[in-house]
């Protein structure tokens, strides 16, 4: 079980602008890849097929960024993403880009577990199973209690 998790991602090319730094929209793009790597690495997909041919997603149903400091092609940032709130229902994200000692944005993402039917509408659910199991919020409760 994990509340924290922290991958890195190269600043490509592609993702900066005519001044030379990141374009503000790929901090959103970072976020999402941050999000999909941390239920990747508790064996888990945002995208999970059920037996019966729904499937279990993860919309966002708000996300928002603020901007520190530029980042610049070839930098390595550090991708921090807490799990800051856990409901019945939704998750809420914090997520830190960092360069080195330097913050340079954070943001918040708001997902809320759903099922997905074929023609019908999204539909949102309790967290359930290994997702109920796996993901704790930070600071992990289960730290420091015997």
């Amino acid at each position: 079980m994990t509340a924290q998790f922290i991958t890195t991602r190269r600043v490509e090319f592609a993702d900066t602008d005519m001044a030379g730094i990141i374009h503000f929209a790929n901090y959103y793009r970072y976020m999402e890849e941050a999000e999909h790597a941390f239920f990747r690495s508790l064996g888990l997909s945002i995208m999970q097929p059920q037996p019966d041919g729904s499937v279990i997603g993860w919309p966002r149903v708000s996300a928002s960024c603020s901007f520190e400091a530029p980042a610049y092609f070839e930098d390595l940032l550090e991708v921090r993403l807490k799990v800051v709130r856990k409901g019945v229902k939704s998750l809420n994200f914090e997520i830190e880009c960092w360069r080195g000692e330097t913050r340079l944005a954070h943001g918040r993402l708001k997902t809320v577990c759903c099922v997905c039917r074929a023609g019908q509408p999204l539909e949102s659910i309790v967290i359930s199973g290994e997702y109920a199991e796996k993901i704790v919020e930070w600071p992990d409760p289960s730290v420091g209690n015997s």
